[in-house]
């Protein structure tokens, strides 16, 4: 059976989808499109790059996906807070996505150190 809470993949998935609804309220202006296109893309390559990884041909490009993915983590969190700081999104909406973005960022670096053996 899935262990949802510790598949970082899955939990990637789903933190898209709830980013997703987030946007979906965002308001019709400039701005917000901005904000929504730079955060739809952050969030959807933390996992694109994890899904990447799965598929990869060696553990130096395993590693290489899953920095990407992390880094991408980092820049969802710049556009999340940006975006409630803004006010373009609820703050007690976005205070779920950000600990949730935070919990993925350190599944992720927690994977690469035990890949690089650091851990």
């Amino acid at each position: 059976m899935l262990d949802v809470k510790s598949n970082t993949r899955y939990r990637a998935y789903k933190f898209s989808l709830d980013v997703i609804k987030l946007t979906e309220k965002f308001p019709n202006k400039r701005i917000a499109w901005i904000i929504m296109d730079q955060l739809l893309r952050a969030v959807t390559s933390i996992g694109a790059n994890l899904m990447e990884a799965k598929a990869s041909s060696s553990k130096r490009d395993f590693i290489k996906y899953y920095e990407i993915a992390l880094k991408s983590s980092n820049e969802s969190k710049y556009w999340l807070c940006l975006a409630r700081d803004a006010k373009i999104a609820k703050k007690e909406d976005v205070k779920k996505l950000l600990e949730e973005n935070d919990e993925i960022g350190r599944m992720i670096g927690s994977s690469l150190l035990t890949l690089k053996g650091k851990k």
